[in-house]
């Protein structure tokens, strides 16, 4: 592996394209004969050749998702399902401008920044979202770990001696984790095939998240358990919250939706992939299809899930109870569902949001670290830089005590990040010197712009809202 130097080596990624050159010129020529089809031919091909989209779904799909949702359903039941929808849909535009871009130019995005803007935005970009992923691997494997020690006991019933016992299971677990993830991860960088398997693997973590909550609904309903009338209201945004933690809710939600972290990793798996200007049509149907509808789905489903069974505002208001999934679980397990539904199939769905974010948040530090110590990525270097985050595993033991002293400053700290990434594609995006010919214009170039600025502006209007809520 060389060291970055100047020109056009700052262009695309040789993961993809070094090791099946053949198979990505068959692909562009697939692509071609699709333009000329019906949409339900192109969707067909199209769907088969997705993968960057989906791993966005698995890297947004975390702790974040899982705690905003189960607060979101048990406190406001149903009243806030439109909240991660929009926030998807706000990012959607703007990963839409990335993709864009990218595919346009070839240019990786923290070059093309620092050239274009200014350095200090590209080095603030990727610094931020290194730093962003570092922190929050924390409670990745909290969660990990918890839910497999939980799922462990409901099976077998075994009730641990001590709390230093009970500790050791715990960090057994993580390691476990830590060496399945840094396996999965190691594929990315082994060419065509490893890329395509780890797209499949993240694929069906999503689908599993997708398919336990799914059961979850489904046993309750049977049992009359759903409003339906109240469920499908929550979907339009008639309520607002106006109180601290339902303020902080709609907050945690629409940062778990679109992270500074995401920004950076997503333009990068798409060079991973080789994909060009020919990909750009495919590129919007895998955020629609991988990232967008997936990710709804499934948190749209969480919330639906503890708010048809553990919904009590009394008691989260008067903030008593402590929530998290593990706690869920055994809430709804005495609202009525069976062991199997709401500790084992539960238990895999917050397992699969966990492993997915795990294996994508080292995938995140492997291309920053990279470009920020200007290494290709490729190479034993880049398999070390994706376990950079890998002492988090700590995080089994030591994140219920030092969570609620650097959670609060995270979110601030990516919060504010957030809307400069976005305005730095927004500029990104308008710059003739950087597109050139491909720079949007006229009508289309109004309208992704009149997009693009309602997507910032109601970014940085709801963390300004959250400012305010604390004063």
């Amino acid at each position: 592996m060389s060291r970055i130097v100047k020109g056009d080596s700052v262009k695309g990624l040789p993961m993809f394209t070094a090791s099946a050159p053949e198979i990505l010129a068959k692909e562009k020529a697939a692509l071609a004969e699709l333009e000329g089809k019906n949409f339900l031919q192109r969707w067909r091909g199209y769907f088969a050749r997705t993968g960057p989209g989906w791993l966005q779904s698995a890297l947004v799909l975390g702790s974040g998702s899982a705690m905003a949702s189960l607060f979101a359903g048990s406190y406001l039941q149903y009243r806030l399902l439109w909240v991660q929808p929009l926030a998807m849909v706000l990012g959607i535009v703007m990963f839409s401008a990335m993709s864009y871009q990218t595919l346009s130019t070839g240019v990786r995005p923290f070059h093309a920044m620092k050239r274009y803007i200014h350095p200090v935005v590209g080095w603030s970009w990727a610094i931020g979202a290194l730093l962003a992923t570092v922190i929050w691997h924390l409670p990745q494997y909290a969660l990990a770990a918890g839910m497999t020690d939980d799922m462990f006991k409901a099976t077998t019933g075994w009730t641990l001696s001590s709390s230093a016992v009970q500790t050791i299971v715990l960090i057994v677990i993580g390691l476990v984790v830590l060496t399945i993830s840094t396996a999965v991860v190691w594929t990315y960088s082994s060419g065509h095939k490893g890329i395509r398997l780890y797209e499949r693997i993240l694929k069906g973590l999503v689908w599993m998240i997708i398919l336990a909550f799914t059961l979850v609904i489904a046993r309750r309903a049977i049992d009359g358990g759903v409003q339906w009338g109240k469920l499908f209201k929550g979907f339009l945004p008639l309520y607002i919250p106006r109180d601290p933690r339902g303020v902080s809710i709609v907050m945690a939600a629409f940062s778990a939706a679109t992270g500074i972290n995401a920004t950076f990793l997503f333009p990068y798996t798409l060079l991973a992939r080789g994909w060009g200007k020919e990909h750009r049509s495919l590129s919007r149907f895998d955020l629609i299809t991988g990232m967008l509808l997936p990710f709804c789905i499934a948190t749209s489903l969480m919330v639906i899930a503890t708010g048809c069974t553990i919904y009590d505002p009394v008691q989260f208001a008067s903030g008593s109870t402590r929530l998290s999934p593990v706690t869920a679980a055994a809430m709804l397990e005495s609202a009525g569902l069976s062991m199997f539904f709401s500790r084992i199939v539960f238990g895999l769905g917050i397992l699969g949001m966990a492993l997915s974010s795990i294996t994508m948040h080292m995938l995140i530090c492997g291309f920053a670290a990279c470009e920020v110590f200007g290494v290709e990525p490729g190479g034993w270097r880049y398999r070390l830089a994706c376990l950079i985050p890998a002492p988090a595993v700590v995080g089994v033991v030591l994140w219920n005590y030092i969570g609620p002293w650097i959670a609060i400053p995270t979110s601030a700290i990516c919060g504010l990040m957030l809307p400069i990434a976005f305005i730095a594609f927004f500029i990104l995006n308008n710059s003739k010197k950087y597109l050139g010919k491909d720079k949007p214009s006229g009508t289309k170039a109004v309208v992704w712009n009149i997009a693009m600025i309602i997507s910032i502006g109601v970014t940085i209007a709801s963390i300004v809202y959250y400012l305010v809520s604390l004063v």
